[in-house]
């Protein structure tokens, strides 16, 4: 391949997008989650039958989606001012603080699910969509420049 095919496929890869690193952390997050919870049921379900798939569901459920519902908010919001956007995060991590609260009291007494599963899914759906995330963030190249200002304008087209 010579040069001027490795720098138009380098190109190529170079996105104009500004969200383009948080398009992909998500699609990244979310294929992580997909994983995770293939591996998960490979493993509590056969070892711990339904309770076992019921604990990866909703251990993979409540950590999953409470990572990728960060992301989301900030591709909804990224458009707004920094104080709405804030807000709004805000908002969206009070709503996830309460469902996350809400879901584990509600089946705090229960015995359709594995604890053990459960927490496993919970913190490995974190770990792993937090890294996927940060995978597809770092793994994005996008193109950028510095805004001249005035000054900077005048200077660069003086002969020195």
């Amino acid at each position: 391949m010579s040069t001027n095919d490795e720098n138009s496929s380098l190109i190529e890869t170079v996105s104009d997008d500004p969200n383009a690193p948080l398009k992909a952390g998500l699609r990244y997050g979310s294929w992580g989650l997909l994983v995770l919870v293939v591996v998960g049921l490979l493993v509590w379900w056969p070892f711990k039958g339904t309770p076992g798939l019921w604990g990866v569901l909703i251990g993979a459920a409540v950590g999953g989606g409470f990572v990728l519902t960060t992301a989301v908010s900030i591709l909804v919001t990224i458009r707004l001012s920094p104080s709405a956007m804030m807000g709004a995060l805000m908002g969206s991590w009070v709503v996830k603080m309460l469902i996350a609260i809400i879901v584990t009291a509600s089946i705090r007494n229960m015995d359709f699910y594995d604890k053990g599963a459960l927490v496993s899914m919970l913190i490995g759906a974190i770990v792993a969509v937090l890294g996927a995330e940060l995978w597809g963030v770092l793994s994005t190249r996008t193109t950028y420049t510095n805004p001249v200002t005035g000054d900077e304008a005048d200077d660069s087209t003086t002969d020195q």
